[in-house]
């Protein structure tokens, strides 16, 4: 099985490929509704998720939503 090495909110992952930004959340425990994914300083929009592919050298942005009260 091949490999991508990527940067997830600058740090150095590798994840097994072929994989999409959904595949990418849900290996991180993420749950896509609750994040803003920013793909090579793109917004990758939820419906676009399990559609987009990851290659080699993404660089990959997660901004959590935080509740409060």
């Amino acid at each position: 099985m091949s490999a991508l090495h990527i940067q997830v909110n600058g740090e150095a992952r590798e994840i097994p490929a072929p994989a999409t930004v959904e595949d990418l959340l849900h290996r991180l425990g993420l749950d896509p509704r609750t994040v803003v994914v920013e793909l090579n300083r793109q917004i990758v929009r939820r419906p676009r998720l399990a559609e987009t592919s990851l290659a080699e050298g993404d660089a990959i942005e997660l901004v959590h939503f935080v509740g409060g009260g």
